[in-house]
């Protein structure tokens, strides 16, 4: 009997002694053994396809920024800081889009009767967020394409130039007061 166990360990190995005992054979450890490396290879192949993909956002989105202030510079299109102009008393903005940082100036007037007249037309134009803002000197500015980027309100910009409604003279407003 010995002589057939010490025969039986020897052709079979211990996965014979693993199978009786329920418990997995060398076949199936190495199989999910590889079943692991190959879900860490995903896993690690998706972090850093998503390292790259969050890079080549951020790249795409810093030439986009050089890309607005080269047409800001290349057409003198002038850029104010709203502390420069005394601060804003109210921004008219609606809730969901205030305290955004840009916007294009259209026009600022003494009478808020001209000021919506001017907001009207732009809205007739076309979406482009159109509203009014109280500056701290009394005028009643109307601005146009909210963002807090300056290469969304300088596409904002270029668009708006298409319509007969956007001033010629037509600016930038950075709206922090920290720049």
């Amino acid at each position: 009997m010995l002589l057939i166990l010490s025969m039986s360990l020897t052709v079979t190995g211990c996965d014979f002694f693993r199978m009786v005992a329920g418990r997995p054979s060398s076949k199936d450890i190495e199989h999910k053994r590889v079943e692991i490396m190959k879900a860490e290879e995903a896993a690690l192949q998706a972090r850093l396809d998503s390292i790259a993909k969050v890079e080549a956002e951020a790249k795409k989105a810093v030439q986009d920024s050089i890309d607005a202030l080269a047409y800001i510079a290349e057409n003198k299109i002038t850029l104010h800081n709203v502390a420069r102009l005394g601060g804003l008393a109210k921004d008219e903005l609606t809730d969901t889009a205030s305290g955004t940082r840009y916007r294009v100036m259209l026009g600022s007037f003494r009478d808020r009767g001209n000021a919506e007249k001017l907001m009207a037309k732009v809205g007739e134009a076309g979406d482009f967020g159109a509203h009014l803002i109280v500056l701290r000197s009394g005028m009643i500015a109307v601005a146009a394409c909210p963002s807090d980027r300056i290469q969304n309100v300088v596409w904002g910009l270029k668009e708006l130039k298409t319509h007969p409604v956007c001033p010629a003279d037509a600016w930038i407003l950075n709206c922090d007061t920290n720049d």
